[in-house]
């Protein structure tokens, strides 16, 4: 008998993000396939969060359902974000997305860029 296990998700929503996104969408002026993630080069950690509107699911993104909300990974930014965990912050001066990531090494003071160290190979 051959047991499958289920695959870890690569991303997390709390209750409140998963409300936030929910919210978010049903507002849209279009009909989306859910949200992207990804990351990209700037901030002053040096990557950057990036979040927008899936149009569509490309070939080679990761899907995650979580709490009734598809996020869709860029494929580039999975190994960036494996194990994060993405909350919705809101208080009397601001409000936003966010991410609580393992594989950060460090992050700016606004929580908006990070740095990861590389993997070195061991002999």
């Amino acid at each position: 008998m051959t047991v499958v296990r289920e695959r870890p998700k690569a991303v997390t929503l709390t209750d409140r993000a998963a409300e936030r996104v929910k919210a978010i969408m049903a507002n849209a002026k279009e009909d989306f396939v859910g949200v992207r993630i990804g990351v990209e080069q700037g901030g002053c950690a040096g990557m950057a969060y990036t979040m927008d509107y899936a149009e569509e699911v490309a070939a080679l993104d990761e899907i995650v359902e979580d709490k009734g909300v598809r996020i869709l990974i860029d494929p580039k930014a999975i190994l960036f974000l494996i194990g994060t965990e993405m909350d919705w912050e809101q208080d009397t001066f601001t409000s936003g997305f966010k991410f609580k990531n393992p594989n950060a090494v460090d992050a700016c003071g606004c929580g908006e860029s990070f740095t990861i160290t590389p993997a070195t190979r061991s002999n």
